[in-house]
């Protein structure tokens, strides 16, 4: 990951980045914590810009929607996209923001990032249990001349409703019939795997992992390179294994019809692709079409204006991908003009 990454988590942390002191004019939003990385840099640079603060909780994808649907935030952010029918339900629009990745990570002693290699339903039994070992054959045959130690797997999860849950569940769901039939996708599931403990948002799973021998688990790409995790190459639909890093999000995210689904809630999972990423994802906005306080709601598009404009080699350095000006540009004349900001 770039130094940029680092510099800013290391100097800053969430409270004094993004504002919790009291400004009248500051924003208020809660929710994932896979893109809060790009949201506390983009919030560092708009207040040198504007002024105004932005007060981001990274709680979680479910409780953003929580706090939205509760009308304490101005904004919620869930990387798990809001059904169509809810969001004409609850009155409010949905767009993305950012695009990102999820890994599968691992603390085992003696390789680097990327040495070790995973298919999809390989992947979706090490989560199950039915997996246990670091040797098992069907690892081990992914893995020619690798020396894997026979070692006890873990499984770390979330142990919070979360969108970068249902982003991997939505994963090993589609190419996993067992995973399909026996666990399903969502931002919570009943984990199978016997060895299993959680953590609280990308930065507890991440935690765990490191801290915890034998250990695998999910985390935001970003979560990985700032932690110096081991993450794994995974096979693609096309048969190629594909190590995560920016460009492979954005071949994923080729091509994709954003306003096929109800508020542009697309899953890029397992997208076709020679260089694609099968585990990438966009993260959501959600917001009132008729919001309590206008004046934040049109603070909150001014910093997401901001945001495209300004903010792509921000978003670059910490190994997102930032949206085009394409579909930025039809974001704000699709989406925004629904909210109600005089």
């Amino acid at each position: 990951m770039k130094r940029a990454f680092l510099k800013v988590l290391a100097v800053t942390a969430l409270g004094s980045l993004v504002g919790t002191a009291a400004y009248a004019a500051d924003i208020t939003g809660a929710g994932a914590s896979f893109p809060y990385p790009v949201y506390a840099k983009w919030a560092e640079g708009y207040k040198a810009a504007s002024g105004v603060g932005l007060n981001y909780q990274s709680i979680g994808s479910s409780g953003g929607v929580r706090q939205i649907r509760a009308k304490t935030v101005a904004f919620g952010a869930s990387d798990a996209p809001v059904k169509g029918d809810d969001l004409a339900k609850d009155g409010m629009v949905q767009f993305p923001a950012i695009i990102g990745g999820t890994v599968p990570v691992l603390n085992v002693e003696g390789f680097a990032p990327g040495d070790l290699r995973v298919t999809g339903p390989v992947l979706a039994e090490m989560f199950m249990g039915t997996i246990s070992k670091w040797n098992d054959p069907k690892f081990a045959a992914l893995n020619p001349g690798k020396k894997l130690p026979d070692q006890a797997i873990t499984v770390v999860h979330r142990a919070d409703g979360s969108g970068t849950t249902f982003n991997f569940t939505d994963y090993l769901n589609t190419v996993s019939k067992d995973w399909a039939d026996k666990v399903g996708k969502g931002n919570a599931v009943k984990w199978p795997a016997s060895s299993s403990i959680g953590g609280k948002g990308n930065e507890g799973v991440a935690a765990n992992v490191g801290r915890i021998k034998g250990a695998i688990g999910y985390v935001e790409y970003a979560y990985a390179k700032k932690n110096k995790l081991t993450y794994m190459q995974i096979q693609n639909q096309a048969g190629n294994f594909v190590s995560p890093d920016d460009a492979t999000f954005a071949s994923a995210a080729n091509g994709v019809d954003w306003f096929s689904a109800p508020g542009m809630g697309v899953s890029m999972v397992n997208a076709k692709g020679d260089k694609s990423w099968p585990i990438s994802t966009a993260s959501f906005i959600l917001m009132y079409k008729e919001p309590a306080d206008k004046a934040q709601s049109a603070e909150v598009l001014k910093f997401f204006d901001w945001a495209f404009k300004n903010g792509k080699q921000s978003a670059s350095e910490l190994d997102y991908v930032p949206l085009p000006d394409t579909l930025t540009s039809e974001i704000r004349a699709k989406v925004w003009t629904q909210i109600s900001t005089k």
